[in-house]
Parts: C-alpha cells; structure tokens; sequence
C-alpha cells in the first residue's frame, strides 16, 4: 500500500536536512516527508462526493481528512 492519500491524493513532499557548521547552514542530504496515514473508517451515509467510493470502508486516510469526516457527522 502507498503512502498517499486515496480521498485528497497528499503524498511525500521532499525537503533538505540542514546542518550547523562554523555558523552556517549545510544542506546535506534530501528527505522525504511523508503525510500521517491514520485508520479510519468512512460512514455508509456520506454526502460529500470524495468520500463516496469509500462509504463504509476502512481506509489509510491522512488527519485532515478524517478532521473534515468528522465535521460532516
């Protein structure tokens, strides 16, 4: 399974890890961040069209969309 998202499509976003040295900053070596996958069930009785193909199912879904789940319940 994919670190992406299936309702919003977020996936990695690359970025540097930086290192002091003398007073300056090194980028070093590429990183990837990678969103926050949580399990979370979708509710049968959904309205909003994103969530439809996953109506009562189990999902990996990233946090803002289970924030968004819970202000339509």
């Amino acid at each position: 399974m994919a670190r992406i998202c299936p309702i919003c499509g977020k996936k990695y976003k690359n970025g540097w890890t930086l290192t002091k040295l003398r007073g300056k900053y090194n980028p070093t070596k590429k990183v990837r961040k990678y969103p926050n996958l949580q399990w979370a069930k979708v509710p049968l009785d959904i309205q909003k069209e994103e969530f439809k193909p996953f109506a009562g199912k189990r999902v990996k879904i990233c946090t803002q969309c289970i924030k968004t789940l819970e202000k339509l319940s």
